[in-house]
């Protein structure tokens, strides 16, 4: 049975996406199978990793909307354990097309029950908005994450998103935890930076991950290359950051540690 990770933010540019495939990569080096789940009609987690949305026959959206069986849309990835359910730009109708159906909320639990029991880990990398389609992805997980940018206005609109999260919690998915707060795009010689990470820890406390996203080269040009940061340059700042957070999030989670290749030492 897998644990399925939403990634949610309705703010755009927070890090969401980077940090869905490289948690998602950093899982699956740790030698857990991890599935990503590209949930963006934008389908940056499914060319980030290296897919052409275009070239895509089926995707999570025939899966929502035609009832394709999820094993015929999912791709493998160049990184071992890792495996891409993606996403066009049809995407961008299937909240239109949804509204009309029988339980629509629950199209995508349905969708990632026929696989669930071949994963340890399922994350959902969700729109920027709070529509139909985030809503589902809400309803599927166990828990979210969400991703915060060390930037000002960092704080502006999450009380939308945690309110939008506790309807989900009362009516649809009374499951949904909230594995915690990322801080993404932290730059040391920023003092706004750290006057973020401040702001946040003293507004939700034990619900912010101890570890925080730093800026770095090679992790904006990863996604370039079609590729996650581990792949890129498992040595930089970028990936040791997300090779943390995904064992900040197995220990969490008591899930016991595989004995993987990538040491402590490596971090």
């Amino acid at each position: 049975m897998s644990k399925i990770i939403a990634l949610a933010n309705q703010k755009g540019g927070v890090g969401k996406t980077t940090s869905s495939i490289n948690l998602a990569a950093s899982l699956a080096v740790l030698e857990y199978r991890t599935l990503l789940v590209d949930a963006d009609p934008q389908a940056n987690s499914t060319s980030g990793i290296g897919f052409d949305p275009r070239t895509i026959k089926n995707s999570i959206y025939e899966c929502i909307i035609n009832d394709i069986d999820p094993h015929d849309a999912i791709q493998k990835t160049d990184t071992p354990n890792l495996d891409l359910l993606p996403a066009h730009i049809d995407l961008v109708g299937a909240e239109i097309e949804m509204i009309n159906l029988d339980g629509r909320e629950y199209k995508m639990k349905e969708v990632l029950a026929k696989i669930t029991d071949e994963y340890d880990f399922i994350i959902i990398d969700c729109s920027p908005s709070l529509g139909l389609i985030t809503i589902n992805a809400l309803t599927a997980a166990n828990s979210v994450i969400i991703p915060v940018q060390c930037e000002y206005f960092a704080l502006e609109g999450l009380g939308k998103l945690l309110n939008t999260i506790k309807i989900v919690q009362n009516r649809l998915n009374t499951k949904l935890d909230i594995e915690g707060i990322l801080l993404t795009m932290y730059d040391v010689r920023l003092r706004l930076s750290n006057q973020v990470v401040e702001e946040v820890r003293t507004h939700f406390e034990n619900l912010v991950f101890d570890t925080i996203i730093q800026r770095n080269t090679r992790l904006s040009e990863a996604p370039s290359f079609g590729v996650s940061v581990i792949m890129h340059d498992a040595t930089c700042k970028g990936a040791i950051n997300y090779l943390n957070l995904a064992r900040e999030i197995i220990k969490k989670n008591g899930i016991a540690e595989k004995t993987s290749s990538v040491t402590s030492e490596t971090v």
